[in-house]
Order: structure tokens, then C-alpha cells, then sequence
């Protein structure tokens, strides 16, 4: 594999950050994945151990990820990026936020962070994609969300429910 110089890295996350900010925008997710990963890429995003996504190939990020995941429910959510860190050997490490919608009484933002590890293949496609973010205060922000009457139903029943009784069972509570 050829190494990309900073330049080349930095290039390939702001156009992720651009067609994230986009879909963000249109609540439209697979319209990028096409130009922006690699066609045997694979992305994994580990769910606190409850849940694993494992997409490996455009056509499996778009159906998991970018389709099921983002489609339905994150109406009014943004996931800025607060942070583009590079690498050796064709790696990015990118820093964002769920940001839900609305605003705190106080002021500020309802938010949780996230990061992605990314490796870039000699176009500069990503090939490997391995995202984090702390689930449990991300249920937590949910929570506030409902209780400020900001979190859409859909989500509450297609993602956050599931996702707390995954939490639940696997901390052996009912």
C-alpha cells in the first residue's frame, strides 16, 4: 500500500465531514458511500457490547449502517466533528458528537461523543471503519431528549428500547 501524505488524509475526512453534514441536512445516508469507501471495505461499530454491526462492503454499510441505523428516527440529530487526527500507514482518527435536536434550558447542546478509526486505502477510499461512542450516556442523552419532549417516537421504539434491553440483559437485569 502506497502512504498518503497529510494532505491526501486530511482531503479524504473532510470530504467525509462534508457528505456527513449533507446527509445531516437531507436525513439521507447512503448517497456518499458509493465515492467515499473502498467496495471490499468493512465497517464495525461496537454497541457497548449489546450489539455488533459489522458491514463489509458498500452494498452492507449502505442496508446496516448508513440504511437501518441512520434512516429512521435521527431526524433533527447532527454529528459535527470536533477533531481530524492523522496517522502512519494511512490513518485517520476522527472525533464527532451525536448532537440531538434542540437545545438545553441552560444553553448548550444535547450531545455525547464519538470517535472513528480509519484507514484509507492508495485512493484514499476508506477500507476499514471502527466506530466508538459511550452508549450508556447515550441513552442517557435519550432519556433527557424524551423528557424535553425532543426524541422522536420512532427512535424510542426502534433504537433506544432495544438498545436498553440489550444493556439490560447483558448486565443480567430485567
Amino acid at each position: 500500500m502506497a502512504t498518503l501524505d497529510d494532505a491526501t488524509l486530511r482531503a479524504a475526512a473532510d470530504k467525509l465531514i462534508r457528505a456527513h453534514q449533507q446527509a445531516s441536512v437531507d436525513n439521507e445516508w447512503t448517497f456518499f458511500v458509493d465515492e467515499i469507501y473502498a467496495p471490499d471495505c468493512i465497517y464495525t461499530c461496537e454497541y457497548a457490547g449489546v450489539m455488533k454491526v459489522v458491514a463489509n462492503g458498500i452494498d452492507e454499510i449502505k442496508s446496516t449502517h448508513y440504511g437501518r441505523d441512520m434512516q429512521v428516527g435521527w431526524e433533527g440529530w447532527t454529528f459535527p466533528y470536533e477533531g481530524v487526527y492523522t496517522g502512519t500507514d494511512n490513518r485517520l482518527v476522527t472525533h464527532w458528537v451525536n448532537r440531538g435536536p434542540g437545545q438545553r434550558p441552560g444553553g448548550g447542546h444535547y450531545e455525547t461523543p464519538g470517535i472513528s478509526f480509519i484507514t484509507l486505502d492508495d485512493d484514499a477510499r476508506i477500507v476499514r471503519q471502527f466506530d466508538l461512542f459511550d452508549l450508556a450516556h447515550q441513552m442517557r442523552l435519550c432519556d433527557e431528549l424524551a423528557a424535553a419532549g425532543l426524541l422522536s417516537p420512532a427512535l424510542l421504539e426502534n433504537w433506544v428500547k432495544p438498545m436498553k434491553a440489550r444493556l439490560r440483559a447483558q448486565l443480567g437485569e430485567d
